[in-house]
C-alpha cells in the first residue's frame, strides 16, 4: 500500500445500467472530481449539467468500429495500472502523458439479459464487452492506488468515506477489487456457457458457473454450518423459489429452500390447464401428491396420503393460488407454500397465519427444459444435464398378458412421475390421480416397497375414519385398485411381489434387469399388468 492514502481526483464513469450514476456522478462533481466518460454515458450527465471530458479527449483517438475500441488505449490502462510511488512508472507516466485515473466505475453490457431475451447470435456477441472487464481488472490489480466500483449498491459506500476520510480506504478498496474480480469472473462465466450452449458441447475442457448473492443465511442444513443463496446461473432464469417473491413469512432457511424447490419442480410436472396438482414435501421427498379438478380438491387428497409427516411440511401448487384451497392449507403448520400466483381473497386469508412463508414464483419451470445439475464432491464438481425425461402414455410398452387398464394407465404416468421426484430407491402407490403411499431413500428396493405398504394402508385408514372412502376395506385395510411405480427396474421379482402383496393391480417400471422375464412371469402369476419405460429416475 503506498505510504500515504490516495486522494481521488479523476474518475473515469462508463455504465450499462445508469441506476443513480447521475446523483453519484453530481456528489463527485461537488467533491472537485474531475469525470471522464464514454457515450451515452457522457450524455446523461452533460444532461445535468455536469462538466464531462469524453474518453477520446483523454486518449486523443476517436471511438471507433461502432464503440468497439474506445477504452483500450495506453492512456486508459497506463491510468489504471500505474504505481504511483514507483518512480519509474511515474517517468513513463509523465513521459507519455498519462494522467492517472483514480475512480473506475464501469458496470457492463448486459449479456445475460440480451440472451435471456432470446436475441439472435450475432446480437449476443455485440453484448459481449471487452473494454470494460479490461479496465475492471486493471484498476482492482492496482486497488493500492485505484478504487473500482461496478455495483451502484457501492455508490454510498464510496462517497461516505470520501467525505469522512479524503479517500476510499485501503480496506475498502480491496474489498471492491475482491468484488470486481468475482463481477469480471461471473461476466465471463456466463459468456462462456452460452458459447458451450451454442456449440452444443455438454463437457467443454473448462466449465464455469456462476451466482449472484440473493441472501445470506442464518446457517445451513444444521446450526454448526455457514450458508448463503446465490442466484442466477441460467439464462432465462427458470422460475421457482429463486425468482419467486416472498410475499409474506419468516426468512426463508437452507431448509426450506431446498425442500420448496424440490416441490415446486415436482408439481410442475402436471399441466395446469389440464388439472390442478398439488404436492406436500418433507426433507425434500413428496409425502403427499395429488391431482383434482380445483387446488382445494388436489389438496385434499395430497393431504390424506400422509398426513402425519405433510405437518410443518412445505406445500406447491400449479395454479394461482384460490381463497378455497388456501383456507384448508393453514388449517395445518406448514412452513412454506409456493404458487405461480395468488388470488387477493388467498392472500388475506394466509395472511392470518403471519409465519406461513408465501411465495409466488410468476410461472412454472418447464419440466422438459434443459438445464444442468451439478453436486460438489471433494476436489472436483459433478455436472450433468437435468432430469428432464418425461413418460407418456404411448412412451410405454405392455410387457405382461394383462394390459392396464384405462383408469390404471393414467395412475400409473401419475406414479411414474411423482417417482422421479422420490429419492431412490423409490416406491409410489398412487389411485385416482393420487398418492396412497410413498417409500423413499432406502437400500434395498423391497424395503421402499413395504414403508409404501405401510404408508398405504396408513392413508387407507385415515380415508375411513374421515368418510372419505366408501368401499369396504380388505381384510389388510389397503386401498382398492392402486397401482405402484418404481424409480428403476426390479432386479429380482422379490420387490414387485411385494406390491402385489400390498395390494397393486397394476405396476410401472424402467425393464431392464437380466431377470426381466422372472419379474414378468411373477407378475403374470399375480395377475398384475406391467408395462415398461425404458427410462431410470435415479434421484440421490
Amino acid at each position: 500500500m503506498p505510504d500515504t492514502e490516495p486522494v481521488i481526483r479523476r474518475a473515469l464513469i462508463s455504465v450499462s445500467d445508469k441506476t443513480g450514476v447521475v446523483d453519484f456522478a453530481c456528489e463527485l462533481a461537488g467533491l472537485r472530481v474531475e469525470l471522464i466518460s464514454t457515450g451515452g454515458t457522457a450524455s446523461l450527465l452533460r444532461e445535468e449539467n455536469l462538466i464531462v471530458h469524453d474518453i477520446s479527449e483523454v486518449t486523443g483517438f476517436p471511438e471507433i468500429m461502432d464503440g468497439r475500441v474506445k477504452t483500450l488505449h495506453p492512456k486508459v490502462h497506463g491510468g489504471l495500472l500505474g504505481t504511483r510511488d514507483n518512480p519509474q512508472h511515474a517517468q513513463a507516466m509523465d513521459q507519455h502523458d498519462i494522467a492517472p485515473i483514480d475512480l473506475l466505475v464501469v458496470n457492463l453490457y448486459p449479456f445475460a439479459q440480451t440472451v435471456a431475451q432470446g436475441a439472435d447470435f450475432a446480437t449476443c456477441i455485440e453484448n459481449i464487452d471487452i473494454g470494460g472487464p479490461a479496465m475492471i481488472r486493471a484498476a482492482a490489480k492496482n486497488h493500492a492506488h485505484v478504487t473500482v466500483v461496478v455495483d451502484p449498491a457501492d455508490y454510498p459506500l464510496v462517497l461516505d468515506e470520501m467525505r469522512q476520510h479524503g479517500h476510499v480506504r485501503a480496506g475498502t478498496r480491496r474489498a471492491l477489487a475482491a468484488k470486481a474480480y468475482a463481477r469480471t469472473a461471473a461476466y465471463d462465466a456466463a459468456v462462456s456457457t452460452w458459447f458451450a450452449d451454442q456449440l452444443g458441447e455438454t463437457a467443454p475442457k473448462w466449465r464455469s458457473f456462476s451466482g449472484e448473492l440473493k441472501q445470506t443465511l442464518r446457517y445451513g442444513e444444521n446450526a454448526h454450518q455457514k450458508a448463503a443463496f446465490y442466484v442466477g446461473g441460467t439464462s432465462p432464469a427458470r422460475p421457482g423459489v429463486a425468482t419467486a417473491r416472498q410475499v409474506q413469512g419468516k426468512e426463508l432457511s437452507y431448509n426450506n429452500i431446498n425442500d420448496t424447490d424440490a416441490a415446486y419442480e415436482l408439481v410442475a410436472e402436471f399441466d395446469p390447464s389440464a388439472s390442478a396438482a398439488v404436492a406436500i414435501i418433507k426433507h425434500a421427498n413428496p409425502c403427499g401428491v395429488a391431482l383434482g379438478d380445483t387446488l382445494a380438491e388436489a389438496y385434499d387428497k395430497a393431504l390424506m396420503s400422509d398426513r402425519v409427516s405433510a405437518f410443518g411440511g412445505i406445500i406447491a401448487a400449479n395454479r394461482t393460488l384460490d381463497a378455497e384451497a388456501a383456507a384448508k392449507m393453514i388449517e395445518i403448520f406448514t412452513e412454506v407454500i409456493i404458487a405461480p400466483d395468488a388470488d387477493p381473497e388467498a392472500l388475506d386469508i394466509i395472511a392470518q397465519k403471519k409465519n406461513v412463508r408465501l411465495l409466488l414464483a410468476g410461472g412454472l419451470p418447464d419440466p422438459s427444459a434443459q438445464g444442468l445439475h451439478l453436486r460438489s464432491v471433494a476436489g472436483g464438481l459433478l455436472v450433468q444435464t437435468r432430469d428432464n425425461g418425461r413418460i407418456g402414455r404411448d412412451d410405454v410398452r405392455v410387457v405382461t398378458r394383462r394390459a392396464p387398464t384405462e383408469r390404471e394407465l393414467d395412475d400409473l404416468i401419475f406414479a411414474f412421475r411423482v417417482c422421479k421426484h422420490v429419492k431412490s430407491n423409490a416406491i409410489v402407490y398412487a389411485r385416482d390421480g393420487a398418492t396412497v403411499g410413498i417409500g423413499a431413500g432406502q437400500m434395498s428396493r423391497v424395503d421402499s416397497a413395504r414403508i409404501a405398504a405401510h404408508k398405504a394402508e396408513e392413508s387407507a385408514r385415515a380415508k375411513r375414519e374421515s368418510g372419505l372412502d366408501d368401499e369396504k376395506p380388505k381384510p389388510a385395510e389397503m386401498p382398492q385398485g392402486m397401482v405402484a411405480a418404481s424409480d428403476a427396474f426390479f432386479p429380482f421379482p422379490d420387490g414387485l411381489l411385494e406390491t402385489a402383496k400390498a395390494g397393486a393391480t397394476a405396476v410401472i417400471q424402467p425393464g431392464g434387469a437380466q431377470r426381466d422375464d422372472e419379474v414378468i412371469a411373477a407378475a403374470d402369476e399375480h395377475d398384475l399388468a406391467m408395462v415398461f419405460t425404458g427410462m431410470r429416475h435415479f434421484r440421490h
